[in-house]
């Protein structure tokens, strides 16, 4: 496997892919874009930092390429949705510098609270300006944090050691959450009106870009003060220098810029206002654990199939991948059968959880379910990464629900597949902890291995069907290795899953569709 580095990274990391039998690296930094296109097609993962620009024209000449780690948290240099397309994981490192990224805030809020660039500044111009210079206590104020993920909850951690109060806006957490960590969660409205200090730490989306801007502002506590190292773009640059020309705004204090390098800003003019050239990230120990963590990742993922920390796919470690795989296999399993079963297009999959299964991520069981729906339509172009953008893609609605006991199974997963033409249900669980079943099609119950060739027969229950499918089988030189078969007594009907060493061709399928009391015959590839 070989790895490319086009950023500058620590030599922690690339002394892993060094030391790693089984694993070729290639440092070579400052590529051109095109440049870049060049070579990528000889690799099989591409370490970056936040120089390289990974566009969908690099990633259509990756034709080997199967991971793209970052170094770092921030990934608006990649084109995620183009690698999704092709079945290339992105991963980040979220824990690598989150303790620095929070120190770095706390940094710029006490800086600006003690005037201590300007003061610098003022004293080495042989100045002495204690008056003006006066500063402020943060003991007793309230700040207001936007976003309570890994690094907000640093900063909260920090900011209660300085024995300030601290409020939180975060809409995707939960209230009752927020208050797990001894934090009032409070509306977006309320945080501006009561916030003597805000920091920033959300990603930028569309919802969050811009989102700092004249009216946000004008909403802000007069005197307040604002604090952004998360990313450029979500404070409006622009309406924040009016904010602080007009004395409404104390200060502010920005590590990041709409556009970086961000030359030189009327911001700048302004002695309320410091910044730092996007430094939240940068101390020798964070760029060594981001380095670490990144080459940690990529190893594990080109080795041993480990996800950790991928931005398009659910993460799952070794160790619950272990526990998981069997249930993996199933819902693969389970989608391909309901794709050979389906008549028409597929609109919705919805997956009923029930049993001791509910106690793991099912994140990674639907996309496996999802892979297994596709694969047999698009073959080698779906895998466990890209599965749930195709479907989506097709226009599939997926819905998925769990219940935590179920009465006769430990566990028990329904699959239930809607086409435009109407519905199929297929039932599965786990014998012992290694062994796949199905369970179920539609009304007819039997207990079936889901692997290899196999045919879906649908006749009626009379004396002698089973003998003509072995029959007509044995005649054309088909072994069969299994057979299950389901009843439903009061109609008289059966439903024959038959297991075969070799596929049926078509002509014999065809035989067996004739037989009498036979209504539908079809193969399913398992």
């Amino acid at each position: 496997m070989k790895v490319l580095v086009s950023d500058p990274l620590s030599e922690v990391g690339v002394r892993i892919f060094e030391e790693t039998p089984g694993i070729e690296v290639d440092v070579n930094t400052g590529l051109t874009p095109e440049e870049l296109q060049g070579v990528i097609g000889r690799y099989d993962a591409l370490v970056i930092r936040s120089a390289t620009r990974v566009t969908a024209d690099v990633i259509e000449k990756a034709r080997n390429l199967k991971v793209i780690g970052r170094a770092g948290i921030g990934l608006d240099n990649v084109d995620i949705k183009a690698a999704s397309k092709r079945g290339v994981v992105v991963m980040n490192t979220p824990e690598g510098n989150t303790i620095t990224t929070a120190e770095h805030a706390i940094a710029l809020l006490l800086a600006l609270t003690r005037n201590i660039p300007e003061a610098t500044a003022s004293l080495k111009e042989g100045k002495w300006e204690k008056k003006r210079l006066k500063g402020r206590e943060v003991f007793n104020k309230t700040l207001g944090l936007i976003g309570a993920g890994h690094i907000g909850r640093i900063v909260a951690d920090r900011a209660r050691g300085l024995k300030m109060k601290v409020i939180v806006y975060d809409p995707y957490i939960s209230p009752g959450t927020i208050e797990k960590l001894d934090l009032e969660p409070v509306s977006m409205d309320e945080l501006l009106a009561r916030a003597d200090y805000i920091t920033i730490h959300t990603p930028k989306t569309e919802e969050t870009a811009n989102m700092i801007n004249r009216e946000a502002l004008s909403r802000m506590k007069k005197g307040a003060m604002l604090i952004n190292c998360a990313r450029g773009g979500i404070v409006n640059e622009d309406d924040l220098y009016d904010a602080l020309a007009s004395g409404h705004l104390g200060g502010a204090a920005l590590d990041v810029f709409s556009t970086e390098p961000p030359g030189r800003l009327k911001l700048m003019d302004l002695p309320n206002f410091i910044c730092t050239p996007h430094l939240g990230a940068s101390t020798a120990e964070a760029q060594d654990n981001v380095a670490k963590d990144v080459a940690e990742q990529i190893v594990a993922y080109l080795l041993h199939g480990t996800v950790k920390n991928a931005v398009n796919v659910p993460s799952i470690s070794a160790e619950l991948m272990n526990t998981l795989r069997p249930y993996v296999t199933l819902l693969e399993r389970m989608g391909a059968m309901q794709t050979q079963l389906a008549d028409s297009a597929i609109v919705e999959a919805r997956v009923d959880f029930s049993g001791k299964v509910t106690d793991y991520d099912l994140a990674p069981l639907t996309t496996a379910m999802l892979k297994g729906l596709l694969a047999p339509i698009l073959k080698d172009d779906v895998n466990f990464v890209n599965a749930p953008f195709i479907a989506a893609e097709r226009g599939i609605k997926v819905v998925e629900s769990r219940s935590k006991t179920h009465e006769d199974f430990a566990s028990l997963i329904k699959l239930t597949v809607k086409t435009i033409e109407g519905e199929n249900i297929v039932s599965g669980t786990i014998f012992g902890r290694t062994r796949p079943r199905i369970i179920r099609i539609n009304d007819f119950y039997f207990e079936a291995i889901p692997e290899g060739h196999n045919l879906f027969i649908h006749s009626q229950d009379a004396p002698g069907v089973i003998g003509l499918l072995g029959t007509t089988l044995g005649r054309h030189g088909i072994n069969i290795s299994r057979m299950q078969v389901g009843q439903k007594r009061e109609e008289k009907q059966n439903v024959n899953l038959i297991t075969t060493n070799s596929v049926v061709p078509d002509e014999v399928l065809e035989e067996i569709r004739a037989l009498d009391h036979v209504f539908s015959a079809r193969r399913i590839e398992l």
